[in-house]
């Protein structure tokens, strides 16, 4: 089928948006749905990750089918390279600029990426539609299970706050460095395989697309279905992206369908594609966005100007301005998302596009 660019646009506004709220001016000063939520519960701020990793099962399902039907081996030396290239990138941003190899965070978003297209990719390759489907449900159901009826380290099971849950007690074992939370990690290992199924849910809608006519009223039905049964999971096993718990990942994937169908809807059938440029030029570079605004923001930080830096003198001068400190804090974001616009929009007008 021909390239969707309603996929195009999902991808490029996750991932604007994950550098929308990667870099407020403040983290003191940042409205409510910017955030995450502090344990249980879900914001529009949770949705971003999700949504990119589903993205991700999409693509794959997609761009797949034919290739591994022509060449299976050269498609298995491609999903290695891929996933090398993006967890190494992964440890670059963790490392940049000081490069302290003491204080290494070896886990991290292009981490968790990298492994959960690893292992999407390969479950793609190795079962077929009906398989997936089974190993993404097993995934849930037994990830439920450990993370709600194991007792660990003297801990009774059911046992979900942050840092004492069974999944940081797995991660201090076997995530080596530093934790972002010093003794846990959202982005932790054991966490990652539940995130795996957020992959999953990814290609069984690539899927549908792929097979189906009718696959807008399929995909709406199926994403409606999964958030209602996410949310009476949520009673027992709540949404919780920190943990990245099987309702959470219910909720987001079934979201992430009813969006990319009503995309798919708009501007594949109807053509609605007349303001979606800023989306296109995000989505046509995706993680060199990403690195690009890891390593921008970073030197930002630098003192140059009487010895602040320029992201702390905006934030200074905006306020001594009269305006609303979250305010400058947002404006701030705005700006510095717009900067690697201008960057990657170079790319996309010469239409060069960095593949990893």
């Amino acid at each position: 089928m021909n390239r969707l660019l309603s996929l195009d646009f999902f991808r490029g506004i996750t991932i604007a948006a994950m550098i929308l709220v990667n870099t407020p001016g403040s983290w003191i000063h940042i409205y409510s749905p910017l955030r995450h939520a502090v344990w249980h519960g879900i914001t529009p701020t949770d949705l971003i990750f999700p949504f990119f990793l589903f993205i991700v099962g999409v693509s794959i399902s997609l761009s797949f089918r034919e290739k591994i039907i022509i060449n299976k081996s050269f498609i298995f030396k491609k999903i290695l390279r891929r996933t090398f290239i993006i967890f190494l990138l992964g440890i670059f941003l963790s490392l940049f600029p000081d490069f302290i190899f003491s204080d290494l965070r070896v886990v991290g978003v292009l981490q968790r990426i990298a492994i959960v297209y690893l292992a999407c990719s390969l479950i793609f390759i190795y079962f077929n539609f009906r398989g997936q489907l089974i190993v993404g449900v097993l995934i849930l159901v037994l990830y439920w299970i450990l993370m709600m009826y194991i007792p660990f380290d003297g801990n009774p099971r059911g046992t979900i706050e942050p840092g004492i849950n069974f999944a940081a007690w797995i991660d201090s074992f076997i995530v080596p460095g530093r934790m972002y939370q010093v003794t846990w990690d959202p982005e932790g290992l054991f966490s990652t395989i539940s995130a795996i199924s957020t992959g999953i849910s990814g290609m069984i809608c690539g899927k549908i697309i792929n097979l189906y006519t009718k696959k807008i009223q399929i995909l709406l039905s199926i994403g409606l279905i999964l958030m209602i049964v996410s949310l009476f999971w949520n009673i027992i096993f709540p949404i919780n992206k920190h943990i990245w718990t099987s309702s959470y990942v219910l909720f987001t994937s079934g979201l992430a369908m009813i969006i990319l169908s009503i995309s798919i809807w708009m501007i594949d059938l109807k053509k609605y594609n007349s303001y979606i440029k800023f989306s296109l030029v995000f989505g046509s570079n995706a993680i060199t966005a990403y690195v690009l605004h890891g390593v921008l923001w970073k030197l930002f930080q630098f003192n140059v100007i009487k010895g602040i830096g320029f992201q702390k003198l905006w934030m200074d001068k905006g306020i001594e301005f009269g305006l609303s400190p979250k305010l400058v804090s947002l404006s701030w974001a705005i700006f510095y998302t717009y900067i690697i616009y201008i960057i990657i929009y170079q790319l996309y007008k010469r239409k060069i596009y960095i593949k990893v």
